[in-house]
């Protein structure tokens, strides 16, 4: 199994599938990540050298935010707005939908599992 920037990614899969297992790469950042390190994209992970991992690992930290900072990234955007206080922060410190879902019906089942979470911690 390869090991990309900390991440195991699937052997028996196409390269553009197996890179959508970092965090923050989707289909299109995976086939254009292929182009620039000149790997087939159907070419399975398994089959890829050292040099082909090193070359995506090298471009990845170059330039794109992936994994770790991106997600440390996304949370202090998120804290940003608690602090604040916008519309949106008091939403995410609520637990409730940010992004003008519906809550009249359809809140029941994400605001009962984030009760429970907080009742009965794992």
């Amino acid at each position: 199994m390869p090991r990309i920037l900390g991440i195991d990614v699937p052997n028996d899969k196409p390269t553009h599938i197996s890179l959508r297992y970092i965090y923050g790469i989707g289909p299109t950042l995976a086939l254009r990540l292929c182009e620039q390190a000149h790997i087939d994209p159907q070419r399975r992970a398994k089959e890829l050298t050292d040099d082909d991992i090193s070359r995506l690992a090298g471009i990845l930290d170059r330039e794109y935010t992936v994994e770790g900072p991106l997600r440390r990234k996304v949370q202090q955007d998120i804290a940003r707005l608690r602090d604040i206080g916008c519309y949106r922060g008091l939403r995410h410190r609520r637990g409730l939908p940010v992004r003008g879902q519906r809550t009249n019906t359809r809140l029941i089942e994400s605001h009962l599992s984030l009760v429970i979470c907080h009742l009965f911690p794992a």
